[in-house]
């Protein structure tokens, strides 16, 4: 498994990470199980969110089980998020600071090694976030800070106030559902709408500034969503071209997925959501090819995008 450095926080993190927002149901074995894989795989980081499974439903579950021994904690990078409540966004510094607590307790540790803010709270007031991360910093209760689903301007916004970097941001990014590259690839061109700026350059900001950009729906198509990976009737070519890559590296589809995201220069992690532990290991697999510029291109083309 590849490694990612998050210099900003001085962590070496792996490739991929194991997202566990759909462990609310599975049983102790089948948590151990999933964790046990995508640790034998070489991923040592785990994506959590106060409110997957309900209220710090999932991280209770994945402490309960006991996924991870206290013995090792050392060995393994925990990540939560917070800020989206029932119909509403908080970055209040009480809520920031009382759900951290919470996923303390829920996940049975004394410290989250990252915080990330996770949708954005256009009532946010900059220095309220400031002061919560202050004091869970000083308390030892987290270690490095980062966000989700923000733009450049929030995070500028933010990172005027707030005293710790800023060190990854969690952001929707699949082969179909490329938004984050298809836009530069395109830009100037009228009419068409990919050349639109949806995330005003968050990519090239991303790099600038040494911040991790972390994938989510690596596998999904744009909203409503599901898995593009195996749906001939909407990406046919696509889904052709992921075969004939599968068959040249001897792989399966969803390893040419994940590799599509690994190869790209910006360096992301990739955060997966499976439950099922093959999954995983295809996953961890995918992350060690190296597509060639014009396999990336293929399937890039072969998605629907255009290249001008």
């Amino acid at each position: 498994m590849e490694t990612v450095e998050l210099s900003k926080a001085g962590m070496s993190v792996s490739r991929v990470v194991l997202g566990l927002m759909r462990i609310k149901n599975l049983s102790d074995a089948e948590i151990r199980e999933l964790v046990g894989t995508a640790r034998d795989a070489g991923v040592t980081m785990f994506d959590h969110a106060d409110i997957y499974g309900g209220s710090h439903g999932c991280e209770q579950r994945y402490g309960d089980a006991q996924a991870v021994p206290e013995s090792e904690r050392d060995q393994i990078t925990i990540q939560s998020k917070v800020g989206i409540r029932s119909g509403y966004f908080d970055f209040s510094r009480e809520h920031i600071i009382s759900s951290v607590e919470q996923s303390l307790a829920a996940l049975r540790t004394d410290h989250l090694d990252i915080l990330l803010l996770h949708r954005p709270d256009t009532l946010m007031e900059p220095d309220e976030v400031a002061e919560a991360f202050d004091e869970l910093h000083a308390a030892g209760k987290v270690a490095a800070f980062g966000v989700s689903n923000h733009t450049p301007g929030q995070i500028e916004l933010l990172a005027r106030s707030v005293r710790q970097p800023l060190v990854a941001n969690q952001l929707q990014f699949s082969i179909a559902n490329a938004a984050l590259v298809a836009q530069g690839l395109a830009a100037n061109i009228m009419g068409l709408d990919q050349s639109a700026d949806r995330d005003l350059g968050i990519l090239d900001y991303s790099r600038l500034n040494n911040m991790t950009i972390q994938t989510w729906g690596s596998v999904q198509k744009p909203p409503p969503g599901g898995v593009f990976i195996g749906d001939r009737e909407n990406y046919g070519p696509l889904n052709e071209a992921l075969d004939e890559l599968a068959a040249a590296y001897d792989v399966t589809p969803d390893a040419i997925a994940i590799a599509w995201i690994a190869r790209h220069p910006a360096n992301m992690q990739i955060v997966i959501g499976t439950t099922n532990p093959r999954r995983v290991q295809e996953s961890a697999t995918g992350a060690a090819i190296r597509l060639t510029r014009e396999e990336w291109y293929r399937l890039f083309t072969a998605a629907g995008h255009t290249l001008p």
